[in-house]
């Protein structure tokens, strides 16, 4: 074989290697081309239903958002209507406590009326019993007197109708006037007594009365 057709068997060659590697080429590409178009067949699947999921979770959120509104619509009402019942039932409380306040006001004045009546009935009473103890002692003086006078008429009488006993006349004159004088000191020492004690209770009654007054005025002041 001469060099001419040496040089066109190569160059027949290296066409039908360059036909195959083309021919090749062409598959590859192809079967690129045909994965690719699956690939992107897949993406836009995937990217449906990703868009899909996300609209789900969209109406699920607006769902989700639209309940929770609700909700909160459903607790503001209840919070205003617990709020309102609240408000409702202080002031029922407030009136029932400023109701109380007054009947307690008006039983305290009661009271204390009826304290300060009570110490001027006990102090009139007091000075009724005074008034009493006074004209019973005077009562007594005045028997007393009249006792002492009435000895002394008889002794006189007796020692003017015998003289033989004036001596002891006399005697007898002055052992009852002795015994007068103690009897009436006794009468004076128990009717000093009983004004004392007369005294001392109203003083007490007037400290007790004094005592209600301030007890009451600190009351009414708080």
């Amino acid at each position: 074989m001469n060099e001419p057709t040496q040089l066109l068997q190569a160059e027949k060659d290296e066409l039908q290697e360059a036909g195959m590697e083309i021919r090749h080429l062409k598959s590859t590409i192809a079967a690129l081309r045909e994965e690719l178009e699956g690939l992107q067949y897949e993406m836009q699947e995937s990217v449906q239903r990703a868009v899909a999921d996300a609209a789900d979770e969209a109406t699920q959120l607006m769902e989700t958002a639209t309940a929770l509104r609700e909700e909160l619509d459903n607790l503001n009402f209840e919070k205003d209507q617990a709020v309102q019942e609240a408000t409702a039932n202080s002031h029922d409380e407030i009136q029932q406590l400023m109701k109380t306040a007054a009947a307690l006001r008006e039983e305290l004045d009661n009271l204390s009326f009826e304290k300060d009546k009570a110490v001027q009935e006990a102090i009139a009473r007091g000075n009724d019993e005074i008034q009493q103890l006074k004209k019973t002692a005077q009562a007594l003086r005045g028997e007393l007197d009249d006792l002492s006078f009435e000895k002394d008429q008889s002794v006189q009488k007796v020692v003017a109708e015998d003289s033989d006993k004036a001596q002891q006349l006399q005697q007898t004159v002055v052992a009852l006037r002795e015994e007068l004088d103690t009897i009436k000191g006794r009468y004076e020492d128990k009717i000093q007594g009983m004004e004392r004690a007369a005294r001392d209770e109203i003083k007490q009654l007037q400290e007790t009365a004094a005592a209600l007054r301030e007890k009451l005025e600190t009351e009414n002041g708080e």
